[in-house]
């Protein structure tokens, strides 16, 4: 008889290790936690987006009571918060105190599109169950979480399923926090490299981005006089606080620096108030090289960050900030002498940086200068491979 010849097997693909991706500490997977708050949350998906998770990923968020008396309970720990909360309610009933979850306020810009809209309160004990449970089937998960709120539960998670996940918890530094508070919102050790501490906020503005959003915004923007100078209008904020004051002001240096600019382009966020943003409308709507964004229609923001040849912002936003600043190009701030707290730590840190400069209403717009831009994002990745590399795991892309 004649031996059977069995064809020979496929070579191994090329970084084949000879064991299953799932043996092998492959993650395959992501679940960002998030406080419902889009400057956090955009932290994570920035990340994730970087990590070439951005299709396999899930969102869960840590929501506290707001409206009324909430407002004012926001240091305390979620689980205590909720506790008082729910006392209250059921004592005094009052409307004062209602429970607002899912307001405009805390909704991601792109929610309706991220699918933000709609997600699950998280349980840290059933994500861990769940990380356990599919761990031989899907490999090892990955929690990246942002916002103080989201300390406790990603710290129980890495707790409940130690072999089965991997967290990343992005935050600003603990000297932030008022000493007398730390203890009860941040962890009591320090967590090495699950902690990313960055120069700003984590966000989606990455280079695929800007590039996709040159090709989408082309034909309305490209052609536009130069130099195109982009003004970002915020709102005021607890450790930012400004009005009609600081918006005179700062209509009257655009008008100073106006000569010097083929275009403006002025855009507002959902924190400006209405008196504001009416400032800026009558101020300038007759002016034929000014273009002010209505609200209506696709949110120019990406096509404006690939566009600008400069930028104007107010100190505001730590996100705004951070976007602008990582395109390398001119950023003027407005307001940052209003600023405390880590707002202002912030601001300091991209003056020393070259990154920003104040906006005085004498510049040439024409005028360029530049500073290595910030990286974050990158670096972040970085950060997140070689800790997953420590424990023998790594990103499956």
């Amino acid at each position: 008889m004649r031996p059977i010849r069995l064809p020979e097997p496929p070579p191994p693909p090329p970084g084949f290790s000879g064991v299953p991706d799932i043996l092998d500490g492959a993650i395959r997977r992501a679940l960002v936690v998030g406080n419902g708050f889009a400057g956090a949350e955009n932290q994570c998906i920035g990340l994730v987006r970087a990590l070439g998770l951005a299709d396999r990923h899930s969102v869960q968020r840590v929501t506290r009571p707001r409206g009324g008396i909430n407002e004012w309970l926001h240091w305390i720990p979620v689980s205590l918060h909720k506790k008082i909360n729910y006392v209250v309610k059921r004592v005094w009933g009052d409307s004062r105190f209602r429970t607002t979850f899912e307001s405009n306020k805390v909704m991601p810009l792109s929610a309706e599109k991220s699918g933000l809209m709609n997600v699950l309160e998280t349980d840290p004990k059933q994500i861990a169950v769940m990380a356990r449970e599919s761990f031989e089937k899907e490999g090892p998960l990955l929690v990246i979480a942002s916002g103080r709120d989201t300390i406790p539960v990603a710290s129980t998670i890495r707790r409940l399923a130690p072999e089965n996940v991997f967290v990343i918890q992005t935050a600003h530094a603990r000297e932030q926090i008022p000493w007398f508070l730390r203890r009860w919102i941040t962890p009591r050790d320090h967590p090495d490299s699950h902690v990313i501490l960055t120069v700003g906020a984590l966000h989606q503005a990455d280079s695929a981005t800007l590039r996709s959003a040159a090709f989408t915004w082309h034909d309305e923007l490209a052609y536009l006089p130069k130099p195109l100078l982009v003004v970002n209008v915020g709102g005021p904020t607890s450790n930012c606080p400004y009005g009609a004051d600081l918006a005179k002001e700062l209509i009257i240096k655009l008008q100073n620096v106006l000569w010097s600019c083929g275009s403006l382009r002025i855009s507002f966020s959902r924190r400006t108030p209405v008196k504001v943003s009416e400032m800026f409308v009558r101020e300038f709507r007759a002016n034929s090289k000014v273009h002010i964004w209505d609200g209506e229609g696709s949110n120019p923001h990406m096509g404006h960050l690939a566009w600008a040849d400069a930028f104007v912002v107010t100190a505001d936003s730590v996100s705004m900030l951070s976007e602008v600043c990582s395109t390398g190009k001119p950023v003027y701030v407005a307001g940052a002498e209003r600023c405390k707290w880590k707002f202002a730590d912030f601001q300091n840190s991209l003056q020393e940086r070259g990154a920003v400069r104040a906006f005085t209403g004498k510049e040439d717009i024409s005028e360029t200068w530049s500073y290595p831009p910030l990286n974050d994002i990158a670096e972040s990745a970085t950060q997140v491979h070689e800790a997953l590399a420590k424990r023998g795991w790594r990103i499956c892309t």
